[in-house]
């Protein structure tokens, strides 16, 4: 299957004859979408009535069709605004300035007031059977010091692309676009030492930077506790909502507690409350254990007034596929209802751009 990456990497190949740079370099190539053999993109360009446009536009459409099982390319044309125009004569980016080119229709952050529930798993979860439905994914590693996400995804390593505007997500094998900390790092053992302000700032640019183009929804990965990435994610990023992790513990259900009040506290909408490490199946008996205790999670998504969205078993083959950067391959049976009712009940990103 052809990915909205590898059309970016053909583009990269087509040089605008006034500019002598390739589209992508350019910024102009935007909302790539590839539905089955069929992809549609759209080129931004300096003026509508530049003489050159039609070969531009033919040079762009054959170097996709080149790409092995691609049958039809649609390209739209847009104007470049003014601003565009003045910084791609500059070559002066300013910190956010892509992020009115990112259309995302929903933003779901997942959340906790701990660590070691299962966020990364739950947000990776999501994402993937999200995308199983059709739709388009973007998922945003916020945990800027213990970020998790790129290993689970991509076993042989990734790396972003750029613009002279912006950064362009990693894709995964799914056609999920991932953006972490971890995928700027020259080694992924490299520890991230930073205060909150620097914390804060790097998920502002992962917003307002990155190129996420069209998207449905985007995953945000949320670190533990209610301190500022948490903070951050909530004042910057026009949240339609959040999903509450826990697990059978009390002591997870008072810090979840935490974070549902800190939700409510910034006005956030809790989407609901997801329990993760529930139960274990013995695959030799089929009898289900309760190793943390018997579940709570019904009681306390009643108490806090939000919607029960399901419970996630303990398996072993998860730890297994998250290694292997394969998460993908994880059939995720369970967490297809949770997934499809968050779609339905989901509303609009709180500032739509």
């Amino acid at each position: 299957m052809i990915t909205s990456e590898q059309v970016y990497q053909a583009l990269r190949g087509v040089i605008d004859p006034e500019l002598k740079r390739n589209l992508v370099e350019l910024g102009m190539v935007r909302d790539v979408e590839v539905v089955d053999s069929r992809v549609h993109f759209t080129l931004a360009l300096t003026t509508l009535d530049c003489p050159l446009k039609d070969q531009i536009m033919d040079n762009a459409r054959q170097a996709v069709l080149a790409l092995d099982g691609i049958q039809g390319v649609e390209v739209a044309l847009v104007e470049m605004s003014a601003e565009e125009k003045q910084r791609l004569s500059q070559g002066d980016v300013q910190p956010g300035q892509v992020e009115h080119l990112n259309h995302v229709r929903h933003v779901i952050a997942v959340m906790s007031g701990k660590g070691g529930v299962g966020k990364s798993l739950v947000s990776s979860l999501l994402a993937i059977a999200l995308r199983r439905e059709g739709h388009q994914i973007g998922l945003l590693d916020a945990d800027i010091t213990g970020p998790s996400i790129p290993k689970m995804f991509f076993p042989d390593g990734a790396q972003p692309g750029t613009t002279p505007m912006a950064i362009l997500p990693a894709e995964s094998r799914t056609g999920i676009r991932v953006m972490s900390i971890n995928l700027l790092l020259p080694s992924e053992d490299q520890a991230v030492i930073w205060r909150g302000p620097l914390i804060g700032r790097a998920i502002q640019q992962f917003w307002g930077d990155v190129l996420w183009g069209r998207l449905d929804y985007l995953v945000v990965d949320l670190p533990p506790g209610t301190s500022d990435a948490s903070l951050t994610v909530m004042q910057s990023l026009p949240l339609s909502g959040v999903v509450l992790v826990a697990s059978p513990q009390d002591l997870a259900g008072m810090v979840v507690r935490k974070a549902a009040q800190m939700a409510q506290t910034m006005t956030v909408p809790i989407l609901g409350l997801v329990e993760n490490m529930s139960y274990f199946v013995c695959p030799d008996t089929g009898k289900r254990y309760d190793i943390f205790g018997p579940s709570h999670a019904e009681q306390m998504a009643l108490a806090l007034g939000v919607p029960f969205l399901g419970r996630l078993p303990i398996d072993p083959e998860i730890s297994r596929l998250c290694d292997a950067g394969r998460i993908e391959d994880y059939p995720a049976k369970a967490f297809v209802p949770i997934a499809k009712r968050l779609a339905e009940t989901a509303p609009m990103a709180r500032r739509f751009h």
